[in-house]
């Protein structure tokens, strides 16, 4: 049996709104890629490309943030575990960079490619 309060929406709502603000506050490379997201977001509305084209932005941009934000969560979880250098602490942070690169990468491709193909063929 988990020891875990019963659901409540609000309440983890709250939850999820400090988990936002903790990032805001001490995560300087989710702040940067919030401001990108921020920035880069009316482009969704302006660019005259098809709703999927638009999804397929917007799924990479929202993804790269939440790869971030899970990225975080490993590195405080390995921090509060052990502050001392261990392998597996920090493979396991390793890994986390791996998802916040390839999100990225994913950003990167899937908006060059639209972009691209859109200025090109238009």
């Amino acid at each position: 049996m988990r020891n875990q309060p019963k659901y409540n929406f609000f309440k983890n709502t709250n939850y999820a709104l400090k988990g936002l603000k903790d990032l805001i506050k001490y995560e300087t490379s989710f702040k940067i890629e919030l401001i990108i997201a921020i920035i880069l977001m009316p482009t969704l509305f302006i660019i005259d490309v098809t709703i999927i084209s638009k999804l397929l932005m917007f799924t990479s941009l929202t993804g790269m943030l939440l790869a971030e934000a899970i990225n975080s969560a490993i590195e405080r979880v390995v921090d509060l575990v052990t502050l001392e250098h261990h392998e597996m602490a920090g493979r396991a942070k390793d890994v986390g960079s791996t998802v916040v690169f390839i999100s990225i990468f994913i950003f990167v491709v899937t908006w060059g490619t639209i972009l691209y193909t859109h200025f090109l063929f238009e």
